[in-house]
C-alpha cells in the first residue's frame, strides 16, 4: 500500500494530502518500464558474450568448428603422405627414366614452386582460422602443380619411349663390310701416317681393306643424304642421315646401289667397295658423326659382332699404322 503524504496550510492551519496528478504518475511508469526493458536488453547482450552461458546453437557452432580443425589436420598429414609418394615419382623420373633416355631432369624449384599472384588468397584473410585454411589451401595448390607437371613429364617420358625402337634403328650399330668379306681393318680412328705425305694426321673414320666390288651395308636406319663424288678426297660417297643426331659416310665406292632421298634400313647395301677418289688401295673409309663432331666408330659394333670378335678388332683398329686415304 503507498503512503500517503500531506503537507502543511498556512492559511487554513491544516494538513492536507499530497495529490499526485495522474499524468505524472503515468509518466514515471512509462519511465520504469523503459529502464527496465533497457537493463534486460544490457544484460541479455552481456550473457550473450559470456562463454559461461552459451546457447544450444553456439555449442553446435563450436563443435562443427573443432570438428573441421581435426579434419584439416588429418587432410595436412594424408596431404603430406601423398607428397611422399609424389617425391618418390620425381625421384624414379630424373634419376631413373630421364638418364636412360638421355634427357635433362626437371629442377626442384620448377616442380615445388607456388604461385606468383599475391592476391590469390586474398579471400581467405580476416578469419579466426584464416592461417590454418591459408596454409592448407596453399599445400593443395603446390601439390596440384606437382602433379601436373610430373604428369607432363610422365607423357613426355611415355614419347620417348615410344621412339625408343626408331632411335635403336637408327643408331649405326653394325660394321659397314661383313668380317668374312675383310682382307683385314687397316685403320682405326686417331693420328695416323697419311699414306701420300707421310705426316701424322688425324684419321676420322675407319678403313677396312676388301677386294672391289664387296658388298657395303647402311649400318642404321636412315635417309640417303648424299650419293656423288663432289666432296674432296672422298671420291664416289654416299652419307646416310639416320636422326638423333647421327650421320654415316661410306666412301671410295666403286659404285652405288642407292641415291640420294632413298630410305634405307640396317643392313640394306647401298654400294660396293672400291678405289676412287685420295685412295692408295680397294678399301672403305667409313665415318660416324654424332651432333656434327666425329666420333670412333669402333664404339658402335655391337650389332653383329661377338666380344672376342670386337676385343680383336679393338686392338687392330688402336695400332697406329699407316692409313689408305
Amino acid at each position: 500500500m503507498a503512503k500517503v503524504k500531506y503537507y502543511y496550510d498556512s492559511e487554513n492551519l491544516a494538513y492536507r494530502k499530497i495529490k499526485t496528478k495522474k499524468r505524472k504518475k503515468f509518466g514515471i511508469a512509462i519511465l520504469f518500464l523503459v529502464a527496465s526493458a533497457l537493463f534486460g536488453f544490457l544484460s541479455f547482450v552481456i550473457l550473450l558474450n559470456t562463454p559461461y552461458f552459451d546457447t544450444p546453437k553456439d555449442r553446435l557452432l563450436i563443435r562443427e568448428i573443432e570438428n573441421l580443425k581435426l579434419n584439416y589436420d588429418i587432410l595436412n598429414k594424408r596431404m603430406d603422405q601423398v607428397d611422399n609418394v609424389i617425391a618418390a615419382i620425381e625421384d624414379r623420373d630424373n634419376n631413373l627414366y630421364r638418364t636412360y633416355f638421355n634427357t635433362s631432369e626437371i629442377p626442384e624449384e620448377e616442380r615445388k614452386s607456388g604461385f606468383a599472384d599475391a592476391n590469390r588468397y586474398e579471400i581467405l584473410e580476416g578469419y579466426d582460422n584464416t592461417q590454418l585454411v591459408l596454409n592448407t589451401t596453399k599445400k593443395v595448390d603446390v601439390l596440384t602443380k606437382e602433379l601436373a607437371i610430373q604428369s607432363k613429364s610422365l607423357d613426355y617420358i611415355l614419347k620417348l619411349a615410344k621412339e625408343k625402337n626408331k632411335l635403336l634403328a637408327a643408331i649405326p650399330a653394325i660394321q659397314p663390310v661383313r668380317n668374312e668379306n675383310l682382307k683385314r681393318m687397316a685403320s682405326g680412328f686417331g693420328y695416323r701416317t697419311d699414306p701420300f705425305t707421310k705426316a701424322r694426321k688425324m684419321h676420322e673414320g675407319m678403313d677396312f681393306t676388301a677386294k672391289i666390288g664387296t658388298p657395303i651395308f647402311a649400318t642404321g636406319d636412315g635417309t640417303v643424304v648424299e650419293a656423288n663424288s663432289n666432296a674432296s678426297g672422298f671420291g664416289n660417297h654416299v652419307v646416310i642421315r639416320h636422326g638423333y643426331g647421327y650421320e654415316t659416310l661410306y666412301a671410295h665406292l666403286s659404285k652405288y646401289n642407292c641415291k640420294a632421298g632413298q630410305r634405307v634400313k640396317r643392313g640394306d647395301i647401298i654400294g660396293f667397295v672400291g678405289s676412287t677418289g685420295r685412295s692408295e688401295g680397294p678399301h672403305l673409309h667409313y665415318e660416324v658423326h654424332k651432333d656434327k663432331r666425329v666420333v670412333n666408330p669402333l664404339n658402335f659394333y655391337y650389332g653383329n659382332i661377338s666380344a672376342v670378335e670386337y676385343v680383336a678388332i679393338s686392338k687392330l683398329a688402336n695400332q697406329e699404322n699407316q692409313s689408305l686415304d
